[in-house]
């Protein structure tokens, strides 16, 4: 699922406490020559709340069971990112289909100024201090996508110097 994002940290679910947030729970409907057949999809995101996060979707005629397997598809796609001293390391767009998200670095006791999906994304990562700001499209699947997509992009420090080959101070004086 990550695999255009050539520095995402895949992660085991094993051993980790994961807590998991609803985003949202759609009703479907399919219209067959019986009637109406109702469905329902839920987006859930679970995260540590230290820097391990992930997002799934799951399908099912009862929500109970669209929240249970989007649970399981989440844990499923658990990546690593990079966060320093509870905000992001730089400014980061992000975006997926129509919906685009601009996750911005803040001061310590900014607190998560997001809304929406946004919001959930960035507090299951376990990101205290960041403004956001969500454009396009507010369609849940798409909004937390483009999100994944901003924090997928993060780069820390260390893992710059190594990609150019130069010492960490060289990456900050340039």
């Amino acid at each position: 699922m990550y695999q255009k994002y050539k520095n995402a940290e895949l992660v085991k679910p094993s051993g980790l406490e994961l807590k998991d947030r609803l985003v949202g729970v759609q009703r479907v409907t399919k219209v067959t020559k019986g009637g109406r057949a109702f469905g329902f999809s839920a987006i859930v995101v679970v995260g540590d709340e230290t820097n391990v996060v992930g997002q799934g979707l799951g399908k099912s005629k009862d929500v109970a069971t669209a929240i249970a397997k989007a649970i399981e598809d989440a844990k499923k796609n658990l990546v690593r990112i990079p966060i320093l001293k509870g905000t992001i390391p730089h400014e980061q767009k992000g975006k997926y289909g129509g919906a685009r998200v601009n996750i911005i670095p803040a001061a310590p006791g900014t607190g998560v100024i997001a809304g929406g999906a946004v919001r959930v994304v960035l507090e299951a990562v376990g990101i205290h201090d960041v403004l956001s700001k969500s454009q396009g499209s507010s369609n849940p699947h798409n909004v937390v996508k483009a999100t994944f997509d901003a924090l997928l992009q993060l780069r820390d420090a260390k893992s710059v110097a190594k990609e150019r080959g130069i010492s960490l101070e060289k990456v900050f004086n340039g």
